[in-house]
């Protein structure tokens, strides 16, 4: 019998996977040429080509224990190539292999952070517009969410309404750089004044960085890091979107050697990878993320498609605000239902998934990793839905 939690859990669900399910339906209904589904950021370049060239050579490989069990924590190969790719300059502190934890993806790296800081009660902040799935990860590891808005606009952090959302139960805040669903780039600046707001409580609050976009940056900009920017740190990391291999599940969490206790704090997230079930991350995705830390996915084409699909939308009228990375436009709803919006959008054949899915209503979430021919063929849908709710097209 299914738990009245889960049942409960289920009845909300997930805008996003509704959204990709009524995809799949329009598309048997229509055509998947009449269909445009910007619903999920699920990335459609394939991984670099010598990715592609590691995984098939790594495959092939034979030798005893190749697929068998290693340490909990990853390979040590595999943790010092990662440690060696972190140690960038500005680093006040050097990575070290022993902070660091490979996990299964950077949900799971998530949990593991969660798991390995968090006491029953416990509250983590939030940064809305947020991806909805924190929610249920704080929940899992029995912590209490506290949904702090994000300055409008700009998207940033609002630090006078992180600093009144501290209470003596907080344990830890959750940032994502590049945001999904904003592609805001949190700058240096707004880091450092967050560390500053963090380190002035009396109780230690740990920074958690959910950063699987964090390669995906546009128009030249770089995403500071924060690392270098936060003293107390656990960094998560994913390859599925630098690399394209999202289906895949490896990734990583890296305790900033600044934090106190911060081998203690490494070895709990070992011990939480073991107990949560995920015991190792893939051992074949291990060896193969070890050659290729260095390897990028075409982030023009990114960028290209981005600079398509805001320009359909704001020729059409519509208020959007242009993302400075990752694979999303947040774009400004005409009514106030977000959700009725992203209904009548669907009757054009239109996916997006309603603001309210990540705690921000008023707004819609594009993804445009996705066909070109999907972002050009949706011109005439959307100049429709702008005339039905009376857009002043420009």
């Amino acid at each position: 019998m299914v738990s009245n939690k889960m049942a409960q859990a289920m009845e909300k669900g997930s805008f996003i996977r509704k959204m990709f399910e009524e995809g799949n339906r329009l598309r048997a209904l229509h055509g998947a040429d009449k269909v445009f589904d910007f619903s999920i950021g699920n990335p459609d370049l394939e991984p670099p080509a010598e990715v592609l060239t590691v995984l098939s050579e790594q495959a092939a490989a034979t030798g005893s224990g190749l697929h068998g069990y290693m340490s909990n924590n990853g390979y040590l190969e595999t943790r010092t190539a990662v440690a060696e790719w972190l140690n960038q300059p500005g680093l006040p502190e050097p990575v070290t292999p022993d902070l660091i934890c490979m996990t299964v993806g950077a949900a799971g790296a998530l949990n593991v952070a969660l798991k390995a800081i968090l006491d029953p009660g416990d509250e983590v902040i939030v940064l809305a517009p947020f991806f909805v799935e924190y929610t249920a990860y704080i929940d899992n590891q029995g912590g209490k969410c506290v949904v702090v808005p994000c300055l409008p606009d700009t998207f940033q952090p609002d630090l006078q309404a992180i600093a009144a959302a501290i209470t003596p139960r907080t344990k830890a805040i959750i940032l994502n750089t590049p945001n999904n669903p904003t592609g805001t780039i949190y700058s240096a600046e707004t880091l450092q004044a967050l560390d500053a707001l963090l380190q002035a409580q009396p109780q230690s609050i740990m920074a958690i960085s959910d950063e699987p976009y964090s390669a995906i940056a546009f128009d030249g900009q770089t995403v500071p890091s924060t690392l270098a920017n936060i003293q107390n740190m656990i960094m998560c990391y994913s390859w599925s979107k630098s690399l394209s291999l999202p289906g895949e599940r490896i990734g990583f969490c890296a305790v900033s050697p600044r934090c106190p206790n911060a081998k203690q704090l490494a070895a709990a997230c070992t011990y939480a990878n073991r107990v949560l079930g995920f015991v190792n991350a893939p051992a074949l995705m291990q060896r193969i993320i070890t050659h290729v830390l260095n390897a990028r996915v075409d982030v023009a084409r990114y960028e290209s498609r981005r600079n398509a699909l805001y320009d359909i939308l704001t020729s059409c009228g519509f208020n959007a605000t242009c993302p400075a990375g990752g694979f999303y436009i947040f774009l400004k709803s005409p009514i106030s239902d977000d959700l009725a919006f992203a209904d009548a959008c669907a009757r054009h054949n239109v996916l997006l998934v309603p603001g309210q899915g990540f705690g921000y209503g008023g707004y819609v979430r594009l993804c445009f990793a996705v066909p070109d021919s999907t972002i050009a063929g949706s011109r005439s849908a959307f100049e429709k839905i702008a005339q039905e709710f009376s857009v002043q097209q420009s």
